[in-house]
């Protein structure tokens, strides 16, 4: 069985390329991670998403618990064998979901009491069920339950929830190593909250870094606040957190926010943006986004990127786009899904690219500049 193993391959200023390794095959990084919220990519197949260069995908532990549940999954096999993915799954600790969906919650020290937002059945999470339900869907890469508050926030309302989610963080591990995570060669992250106060962010980072987590994941971020304000808390962050241990940025984002968190030293990423707005209707290309809502395309024969390996980007026109997109049809829902995604892996490629030839910092002006610009040469007729 491998072990969940983290290895620097290369560094370009603070940006790193680096190897992940999972009892179900290699990551690569920087990575960003398709969400699989309930067992699936929405709009994809899973060998789709493979073929888009992606390693890893998340599943959701509050949505799975509820429904198909947990032990059923693992009779059925586990994760992995359910949802026909045999490489690396990440899932979070369902801490999110609880406070954002869940009805009627109550919460305390010993964890948390809610309603099913499916059928108001009533349930409790706690650390060590949070750990136990993510051992039995499979799940390479798992998280502490943790409480994630948004923002703005008063700073003893971040403060209160910080230390709850580091006695949190301490109750998590001792249950993954009671369920032999380690053995299984799975791999156990550590969540540093602190809203945007710097020094509790400090505390955080310093606190699970003395924990030894197997790697350490930065929550609480992209949460409403201003991208600057994002950038400024993972300068504060980073530096408190082992250089040996992946660093995964929840929740994050656009490939803005994504270029500017890999330069000061982010490894993994995970967000609904490309797949959600692929099914609203918005391409994400080297050109900056396209909405193929827009009348303008109606008329427009180019595809999304010519240059494109992925046949959604390049083997269909924009006027077909756009006519799929106002007729409403599903195939435009899953042709910019792949497009969108297979643009993010695109992205993530590139970079590892630059980090390792040492010229990061010129992929990143220019990547900036080709949003900034955007699709400058219009179809003419």
């Amino acid at each position: 069985m491998s072990r969940y193993t983290y290895r620097l391959i290369a560094s370009d200023g603070m940006a790193r390329r680096s190897e992940l390794t999972t009892a179900h095959g290699l990551v690569k990084t920087p990575a960003f991670m398709p969400v699989g919220t309930q067992g699936t990519v929405k709009a994809m197949y899973t060998d789709q998403v493979r073929a888009t260069g992606a390693d890893v995908v998340l599943g959701n532990t509050y949505h799975l618990m509820l429904r198909p549940g947990a032990e059923r999954v693992a009779r059925l096999g586990g994760l992995h064998r359910f949802m026909n993915w045999p490489h690396t799954i990440l899932t979070d600790s369902g801490g999110f979901q609880v406070m954002s969906l869940a009805q009627l919650r109550k919460l305390d020290e010993t964890g948390v009491k809610f309603r099913s937002h499916l059928d108001g059945s009533e349930h409790v999470l706690t650390p060590e069920r949070s750990i136990e339900i993510q051992g039995l869907l499979g799940a390479d890469i798992q998280m502490q339950l943790d409480e994630c508050i948004r923002l703005p926030a008063s700073e003893d309302e971040v403060a209160r929830a910080m230390r709850l989610s580091l006695a949190w963080a301490e109750r998590s591990k001792a249950a993954f190593a009671a369920m032999g995570g380690p053995e299984k060669g799975q791999g156990l992250h550590g969540i540093v909250q602190g809203g945007d106060v710097k020094s509790l962010r400090i505390e955080s980072a310093r606190e699970l870094a003395a924990m030894d987590f197997g790697g350490y994941s930065i929550g609480g971020l992209a949460v409403g606040e201003p991208q600057d304000v994002m950038l400024d808390m993972l300068e504060t962050t980073l530096p408190e957190l082992p250089e040996t241990k992946p660093r995964y940025l929840m929740g994050v984002g656009t490939p803005e926010d994504i270029v500017e968190s890999v330069a000061r030293g982010v490894d993994m990423f995970d967000c609904v943006l490309p797949t959600r707005a692929g099914r609203h209707g918005l391409a994400y290309t080297r050109f900056g986004k396209i909405n193929l809502k827009n009348a303008r395309h109606a008329d427009d024969p180019r595809p999304l990127d010519e240059t494109s390996n992925c046949p959604a980007a390049r083997d269909y026109s924009r006027a077909y786009l756009h006519h799929l997109v106002k007729a409403g049809e599903a195939l435009s829902m899953m042709l910019l899904t792949w497009n969108n995604l297979a643009y993010y892996q695109s992205l993530m490629a590139g970079m590892r690219e630059a980090i390792s030839a040492g010229t990061f910092a010129g992929f990143r002006e220019e990547t900036l500049a080709g949003w900034a610009r955007g699709d400058i040469a219009p179809h003419v007729p």
